[in-house]
């Protein structure tokens, strides 16, 4: 499970230019993660196997996948 950050920018840079954006937002997602939630929601029973941190982000890694009811005790 990964914490997808995303930052609105005005433009998209070109090579060498720093562009700011205004925010961030983070999302849960990565590829195996996303696949468990589209099985849990549609009815499979689920499991998701993993090394979760400590940081800020374990939440938002995990959230969708607890919410989905993908089973995350292993």
């Amino acid at each position: 499970a990964n914490a997808d950050l995303v930052f609105a920018v005005p433009a998209l840079p070109a090579p060498g230019v720093t562009v700011l954006g205004e925010g961030v937002r983070s999302y849960p997602g990565g590829k195996g993660a996303n696949q468990a939630v589209a099985a849990a929601r549609d009815g499979a029973p689920t499991a998701f196997a993993g090394c979760i941190g400590r940081d800020a982000f374990a939440e938002v890694a995990t959230a969708a996948l607890r919410e989905a009811g993908v089973d995350l005790s292993r």
